[in-house]
């Protein structure tokens, strides 16, 4: 009976994670400003409020041994991470470690919160920690990656990153964050390697809208127009828009337009799509552009 309802309240969370509202975009035509977005926020489905209710009943209520009650807390935790309550989630994973200090998924997460706060040395041991107890765990290596990256340990960034990308070359993110890692290391190599790898992505899936508009070959406007086009579920733009948003900013920050790379990054923000990876780091970036920003203000006014 309880592996039963446990197994019921993941289908839950998993319906009710894609039938979160969208939101629109209107951007200018100029590509010299960000545009405006008119947002209406991405609010969690009252499903997803059912489930947290019905969680916290079972842990409350139900005899359950140390393991179940362990996943129960990660599955509460994931809830939490998923509508921006990322303190709430941090508090179910680790009571989820305490119950069951083998649960490789809620190291992962602790990495990731670990990363957003530059605690990096606490990111890489959590990381570590997770590849220790499953080695083929695929995400471990992205995010250790980004841990590395935002670290500024390139080269240790784009080993991880490579392995991840190696496992799947077909998938345009891993091909992104590969470029990404790699322009720190050696920019004209990486351009040169992100045309290679995009012959082997597929020209239908939106990942690869964002891989060509790093090699020039789409417009800003471009990608925000294939943003609309094959649609299947209403988050899905909002979905795509926060990713665009990022990768814009990132390009547009790699060229020295760090104030139009700033108003993405709000706009990225403001999608409310919290648990994407793009979500996640937008707010160190952001704080990033601030700082480039404040510094090229300090030695203008001084000049």
């Amino acid at each position: 009976m309880e592996c039963k309802l446990r197994t019921t309240i993941v289908a839950v969370v998993v319906g009710a994670s894609i039938m979160l509202s969208g939101c629109a975009a209107t951007l200018g035509s100029n590509d010299d400003t960000a545009g405006q977005m008119i947002v209406a926020p991405v609010m969690p489905d009252y499903k997803l409020e059912v489930t947290l209710a019905k969680l916290n009943e079972i842990l409350a209520t139900m005899e359950l041994t140390d393991e179940q009650r362990a996943r129960f807390h990660y599955d509460r935790g994931v809830i939490y991470d998923s509508v921006g309550l990322r303190l709430l989630g941090r508090i179910d994973f680790h009571q989820a470690l305490k119950l069951q200090p083998d649960l490789a998924d809620a190291y992962n997460f602790l990495g990731i919160y670990y990363t957003q706060e530059g605690e990096f040395d606490s990111a890489y041991e959590a990381f570590d920690g997770v590849l220790e107890l499953s080695p083929n765990y695929d995400y471990a290596f992205l995010n250790r990656g980004i841990a590395l990256y935002y670290g500024e340990r390139y080269q240790l960034a784009v080993s991880d990153m490579q392995a991840f990308y190696d496992r799947d070359p077909t998938d345009g993110y891993r091909v992104l964050w590969l470029y990404l890692m790699a322009s720190e290391v050696d920019k004209s190599n990486a351009l040169i390697d992100l045309a290679t790898q995009r012959k082997q992505l597929n020209n239908q899936q939106w990942s690869s809208v964002l891989v060509d508009f790093y090699l020039g070959k789409m417009s800003q406007e471009q990608v925000f127009s294939a943003a609309k086009v094959g649609l299947s579920q209403p988050k899905e733009y909002a979905e795509r828009l926060c990713e665009a948003y990022f990768y814009l900013a990132k390009h547009a920050a790699a060229n020295g337009q760090y104030q139009q790379a700033a108003n993405f990054y709000r706009l990225t923000l403001a999608t409310n799509i919290y648990d994407f990876v793009e979500h996640r780091y937008a707010r160190i970036e952001l704080a990033k552009m601030k700082n480039i920003i404040l510094q090229s203000s300090e030695l203008s006014s001084k000049s």
